[in-house]
């Protein structure tokens, strides 16, 4: 081939080649900028999908709160196209620009409410037809409900996306439980501030009191319940204890991850420490076995209940339901409230066969032993049944130690603490608030009445009538509590068995705790003495404080007031209604701090600091 001819092809192939990777750069740096854009937009739509979240929330309450005019009907109307249009607009540009994105990240319950969300395209793009095909199915998709519901639903999911995201920052853990507890307060109070909810109106204050009791499930009312709340009211009430009860973020993690797609490492690695999974594979597990575990045991609890239900009390087939359902989650969630007058100490309830009483005592117990030692129990029913099928266990490594020493502590301590305070009760109000009734209702009211202080709350005796040596138990016990990451309060029985087990090396001259051959760590004793002591100091401050503001009250009265409320109880002498707002919201305050923990709160703000105490050479002290 001639010399000329292979230089110029040569020449266009290194032309062409050069073209070639041009073009291919003004492609990526197309693709680059392209993709950087839409990566722009999309964290610009996902903020302000928040924020139209919160706004459609707000409208939806305030539609079905309060009694609105035709015009707020206009302008709540426009603004829920305004929110529709835009989250349409969220899931089409999701679909078109980040579409592998979106396939590989959304789960199949995420999917049902974008396609809800789209659905609610249909009446806007074809008017309803007279002669429909499927006339059930377009009477949903054409219903205002369907709308509502499909929106409320998209708000939800985005919002508690929104909340991930916000513990994927790295915020302190304490904080972000402490600030998710204070924000369903504050939601709380003003949907409790409804006229819808309310038969008549309530002060602001009140309804601050009662929706910090319901989400800290404490149980104190500064209402009667069953003559001041609506249907609306209980609604509502319900929703802020099964959020209390469970932990914001326990339901947030759960929309998060099932409707969102997982969340970032640091927020698994959060999740995993706040609900006790043992590892990063048994997060899901975990969080289904928890919730599954309370709504079973709710459902089981209504239905015990429903027919538990004397029918001297008169109440028709919608009460019952109501009752049996309210009255279920309250005692698992250790909340005590009732929307029954005079709750548990209604005379047609304390005069039936007590059946109701038992069942709500084995609901208590469940919701105070502690999810850590119901998912210990779960892995030994687990365990259990796999010997079973042993054609399943190849590869499976053998659990030495199923019970840990968590859980044998827990149910130790719980079941000695419930035997001797049954007892004592039994044989210290034998005579006095017992009188009359016989041996077995003695009985059923002795365990019952040895139970709700621990964290219930429910009252089916006046506490104001016991003698002062039951009272002292009483308070004994309310300080104490249930079990720790329970949905009871106290100190927790975890840190009594702690300190006791500590002081008896000390007498014994032992060089750590020990129980059932297993040595507690300094760690968990230290940790254990400073809530004994944090909880001591608050319970001193509180009661002064409430002292000097309500002077003509006795020391009795407040003390139990206050401990009742600071360890989130719920019993009271009868006092909580007269106080004055600047006590309640004292009160409220000692309410929070018991269900968020006085210490988390406090490391929380603190931090963590260089610790230099190795460096220290260390000396005794003189403590007798």
């Amino acid at each position: 081939m001639p010399t000329g001819k292979r230089h110029i092809r040569q020449t266009i192939r290194l032309r062409l080649s050069g073209l070639r990777r041009a073009a291919r750069a003004r492609y990526n740096l197309f693709t680059f900028r392209f993709g950087t854009a839409i990566a722009r937009i999309s964290n610009i739509a996902y903020i302000v999908a928040a924020v139209a979240s919160l706004g459609a929330l707000i409208v939806l309450t305030l539609h079905f709160g309060f009694d609105t005019t035709p015009a707020t009907d206009a302008k709540a109307k426009i603004a829920m196209r305004s929110f529709q249009a835009f989250f349409i607009f969220n899931v089409v540009f999701n679909l078109l620009f980040r579409f592998r994105k979106t396939i590989r990240d959304t789960r199949w319950l995420k999917w049902i409410v974008d396609i809800a969300m789209l659905s609610t395209l249909l009446p806007l793009l074809y008017p309803h037809p007279e002669h429909p095909w499927i006339p059930v199915l377009e009477r949903i998709l054409y219903s205002k409900a369907f709308i509502f519901s499909a929106m409320g639903a998209y708000s939800v999911v985005c919002l508690c996306s929104a909340v991930m995201k916000l513990v994927g920052r790295r915020t302190n853990p304490s904080l972000i439980l402490s600030g998710s507890f204070l924000i369903f307060i504050i939601l709380g109070s003003l949907a409790l501030m409804m006229p819808k909810c309310t038969v008549t109106p309530i002060s602001y204050t009140d309804s601050l009191f009662m929706a910090t009791s319901a989400v800290c499930i404490t149980g104190l009312s500064s209402i009667d319940i069953p003559t001041t709340l609506t249907p609306a009211g209980f609604l509502v009430m319900a929703i802020l204890i099964q959020a209390g009860g469970l932990g914001i973020v326990t339901f947030t993690s759960f929309f998060a991850i099932f409707f969102s797609g997982a969340p970032s490492i640091y927020s698994q690695l959060l999740i995993k420490d706040m609900i006790y999974s043992k590892s990063m594979n048994s997060l899901v597990p975990t969080l289904l076995y928890i919730l599954g575990f309370t709504l079973v045991v709710e459902a089981i609890g209504a239905v015990a209940v429903y027919f538990t239900i004397p029918d001297a009390l008169g109440l028709g087939l919608r009460d019952k339901l109501m009752f049996a359902g309210f009255h279920s989650m309250s005692a698992f969630c250790n909340a005590g409230f009732s929307i029954l007058p005079d709750g548990m100490a209604n005379h047609t309830l304390m005069t039936g066969n007590q059946t109701i009483y038992i069942v709500t005592s084995l609901m208590i117990l469940a919701g105070s032993i502690g999810f850590p030692v119901l998912l210990n129990i779960k892995d030994k029913v687990v365990n259990f049944f796999r010997k079973f099928f042993p054609h399943r266990n190849t590869g499976t490594p053998k659990l030495i130690h199923l019970y840990d020493l968590n859980t044998k502590l827990v149910l130790v301590t719980t079941f000695s603490i419930l035997a001797f305070s049954s007892v004592a009760f039994f044989i210290l109000e034998y005579n006095n608030t017992l009188a009359g009734m016989s041996l077995y209702d003695k009985t059923v009211q002795s365990v019952f009445n040895s139970l709700t202080p621990r964290s219930a709350g429910f009252v089916s005796i006046n506490p104001a009538n016991f003698l002062p040596v039951t009272l002292l138990l009483v308070l004994l016990q309310m300080w104490i509590g249930g079990a720790s990451q329970s949905l009871a309060g106290g100190i927790k029985v975890n840190t009594v068995a702690a300190v006791t087990l500590s002081l008896r090396a000390v007498v014994l001259g032992h060089k750590s705790a020990t129980a059932f051959n297993r040595s507690i760590s300094i760690g968990s004793v230290r940790r254990a003495y400073s809530v004994v002591t944090l909880s001591i100091i608050a319970t001193v401050v509180y009661l002064v404080i409430v002292l000097l503001l309500e002077p003509q009250l006795s020391v009795k009265d407040v003390a139990f007031e206050v401990v009742s409320a600071l360890f989130t109880v719920g019993s009271s002498l009868g006092i909580t209604a007269e106080l004055s707002d600047a006590s309640k919201i004292v009160l409220s305050t000692a309410m929070f701090l018991g269900r968020v923990g006085i210490l988390s709160l406090i490391m929380g703000f603190a931090g963590m600091s260089v610790d230099k105490s190795s460096h220290y050479p260390s000396e005794n002290i003189i403590i007798n």
